[in-house]
């Protein structure tokens, strides 16, 4: 189940770069390498280091109100597209565009298998 899971989690990144790559200009991401990698990374970065790094910028997270939250993510994306081959993000807008779009389609995402792995019908709890 496990497995599953992270396999569904990581076709998902791979999905949000590749729909972050086709709206930005600024984005450029070439090979199916690129995106398995980018999205591993992705995964394993917003998984680990993530948690981290907003315990440790808590005070800055609560002053600017949960924008700081904006650039740990930009961080994030910028790890994948280090580490991933054919991965390249110009711009500072290109970075906060597809930050945006990795969040909105792991959001719609997450939603639809929540909705189907919910039971439905009357006797329903």
């Amino acid at each position: 189940m496990l497995a599953a899971r992270l396999v569904i989690a990581w076709a998902i990144n791979g999905l949000a770069l590749w729909i972050a790559d086709v709206l930005w200009d600024g984005v450029a991401i070439h090979g199916f390498w690129a995106y398995a990698i980018g999205a591993a990374v992705l995964g394993i970065a917003n998984a680990v280091l993530k948690p981290v790094l907003a315990i440790l910028t808590l005070p800055l997270i609560i002053l600017t109100l949960g924008l700081f939250l904006l650039l740990i993510n930009i961080a994030m994306v910028r790890l994948a597209e280090w580490v991933a081959p054919n991965f390249s993000i110009d711009g500072f807008w290109s970075y906060v565009g597809t930050v945006f779009v990795v969040w909105a389609v792991n959001w719609i995402a997450y939603a639809v298998l929540d909705r189907q792995r919910r039971p439905t019908g009357r006797y329903a709890t």
